[in-house]
């Protein structure tokens, strides 16, 4: 869909990049630093450096390297296994968006000149935000809707980059603004959005109809699975085995984790992997389920929205964080997705499965074998969660 735009800070932020993106799926605000200027830090020392306090976890990365190969076998049974639930959940989620800011509602009409502006969470977002991109964009859908897409970084206990979301608004001033990430584990992200997002909640703000666009206290953000029941809007509530979950910057236009930045000095900051070009499925990824999602059947479900988190998994955090006496929540890594990146990034001290066998859990089963590490199976005790991974305490927690 094409947009005749010519509002100069529009153009200003195409001159941002998209990561391994096409510039029609995304303009990405981040500062994109070389990996020499990060500081390179090995997972058992950061991980110190985090439980400490001495840290932040957003100040340092643990540069990224390639998967194995088992890795990548594993991605790939997942993609193929994935693929046609990840095409319907997009359409799904593309047609409750089209029903939501279509021309006959009038109070949340969208239009070439006042798009829908999809803003994905860096990174787990971006290929969620991407996939939407093109679903809205596709003339030949009975969801197509005029939407730009942006990807901008938040960071835990620090919030969403407020000099991205500004420069969004400035060059948006008419539109409404739906937030994307790819699931919610605890719902600490929703948190951290509502959090950053208070500042517009006066409906005398000037920006209050770009954020408060469904009501007074409603976040509006969207996710593919959203367990932790804290979305506004979802495919679904199921902890599955999400493709893109599988894999880091390789699934996410080869961009790093965003590194914090004061917003007195600019954007938040971030690496692109270029060494690991020859291995990247970002675009492949996108081009596998925008092919499933136009051979759909046109079945389409208008899903539901809702006005306040439900936290459905609260309760359950904090029986856990009670047997395995966990004083700081952040050490409990709910859902496949977060459960396989914890193994990966962090150092984890075991892992928590419903089941010895779900298919799901290959990859994560494999990783503990490799590694060594306790895998305790409850069963329903983790309902809705297949997997949680309990990070290793490395001192005192704070």
């Amino acid at each position: 869909m094409t947009h005749h735009i010519t509002n100069p800070n529009v153009q200003k932020l195409e001159a941002y990049g998209s990561g391994s993106y096409l510039a029609s799926d995304v303009t990405v605000l981040l500062d994109i630093v070389a990996k020499e200027a990060v500081a390179d830090v090995p997972v058992s020392q950061k991980e110190a450096l985090i439980q400490s306090g001495q840290r932040h976890y957003s100040d340092m990365l643990t540069l990224e390297q390639a998967p194995t190969a088992m890795h990548e076998q594993l991605y790939t049974q997942a993609l193929e296994q994935g693929a046609e639930r990840t095409a319907t959940d997009i359409a799904n989620l593309a047609y409750t968006l089209h029903h939501i800011f279509q021309k006959s509602r009038n109070e949340h009409t969208v239009s070439n000149e006042r798009p829908l502006v999809l803003v994905s969470l860096v990174r787990a977002g971006l290929p969620v935000g991407v996939l939407l991109q093109r679903a809205l964009a596709d003339v030949n859908s009975s969801y197509a809707l005029p939407s730009v897409h942006y990807g901008i970084s938040i960071i835990r206990d620090r919030g969403l980059d407020p000099v991205a979301l500004q420069m969004i608004l400035n060059a948006h001033p008419d539109s409404p603004i739906v937030f994307v990430d790819g699931w919610t584990g605890k719902g600490a992200i929703y948190q951290e959005l509502a959090h950053s997002l208070e500042k517009f909640s006066d409906p005398s703000h000037v920006n209050f109809a770009n954020i408060f666009h469904q009501g007074v206290g409603v976040i509006p953000l969207l996710t593919l699975a959203d367990p932790a029941g804290v979305a506004w809007l979802a495919a679904s509530i199921d902890d599955w085995l999400i493709p893109s979950g599988l894999l880091n910057s390789t699934v996410s236009g080869l961009i790093s984790r965003s590194l914090y930045t004061e917003p007195a000095l600019g954007l938040h900051r971030s690496v692109f992997y270029d060494s690991l070009i020859e291995v990247d499925h970002s675009l492949a990824f996108i081009t596998h389920i925008d092919t499933a999602r136009r051979a759909l059947a046109p079945s389409l479900q208008c899903l539901p929205t809702f006005q306040q988190p439900r936290y459905q998994t609260a309760a359950l955090i904090d029986k856990l964080a009670a047997d395995y006496d966990i004083a700081n929540r952040n050490r409990i890594k709910p859902t496949i997705a977060e459960a396989t990146r914890a193994i990966l990034r962090r150092d984890p001290e075991r892992i928590l499965l419903a089941s010895a066998d779900h298919p799901d859990t290959i990859l994560l089963r494999h990783l503990c074998a490799q590694r060594n590490i306790i895998v305790s199976v409850l069963g329903d005790k983790i309902h809705p969660y297949q997997a949680i991974t309990l990070i290793k305490q490395r001192s005192e927690d704070h």
